[in-house]
């Protein structure tokens, strides 16, 4: 008992420090020789990366985010051939609060959308990818970030229910799903003013 709660504190320390690293942050200052935290949004995110740093590397750190959270759910498979979804979703969730609130960082970290759509990505594979297509056809029409997000945070718990239904997993994955897209719509409480004001910026 008490080495399967040393192993799944592990497995929980490491998702949350994985989860942490300021991908976003350390491409500002290797990158631009700059600190992201005081330019244009002041979020480590992929999109003020874009912004200030460029789109190549807005577009890296939002595959480097999103891998932490895909790495982090899958961090047991290494070592038991069947980890639980619930446990994989503990993990999941630890390491969206590590992107989100890094204790590097004084807790002031990105919104969690890319660590998010990893985190899915190795637990609901199917329903992430029809939601980040459609993720993909917000920002196509629109170019701005923020509504492609909060669009997908939106769809994303009926995709679970449509592919999950009848199912265990269900009971798991559709919570997370739900609890999720209040947490995207909190990270998102300045955006949402200001694309009430009609001030949102484009991406380009």
């Amino acid at each position: 008992m008490n080495n399967n709660i040393f192993i799944s504190s592990f497995f929980i320390i490491a998702a949350y420090l994985l989860g942490s690293i300021p991908f976003g942050l350390i491409a500002g200052f290797k990158i631009k020789g700059l600190d992201i935290r005081e330019h244009g949004s002041k979020n480590i995110g992929a999109t003020n990366v874009s912004r200030v740093v460029g789109k190549k590397w807005g577009i890296t750190v939002l595959l480097l985010d999103a891998l932490k959270g895909y790495v982090a759910c899958i961090l047991p498979a290494f070592f038991s051939p069947h980890p639980t979804l619930s446990f994989q979703l503990i993990l999941g969730v630890c390491a969206i609060l590590g992107h989100s609130f890094p204790v590097w960082l004084r807790f002031k970290g990105g919104k969690g959308v890319a660590t998010s759509l990893g985190v899915f990505l190795a637990v609901a594979t199917l329903p992430t990818l029809i939601t980040f297509c459609l993720w993909i056809l917000c920002f196509t029409l629109t170019h701005i970030i923020s509504i492609s997000s909060l669009v997908a945070a939106l769809v994303f718990p009926a995709m679970i229910v449509w592919n999950y239904a009848n199912t265990s997993e269900l009971k798991f994955l559709l919570p997370i799903s739900l609890l999720l897209a209040l947490f995207i719509f909190y990270t998102h409480r300045a955006n949402i003013q200001r694309l009430r004001q009609g001030t949102e910026k484009k991406l380009f």
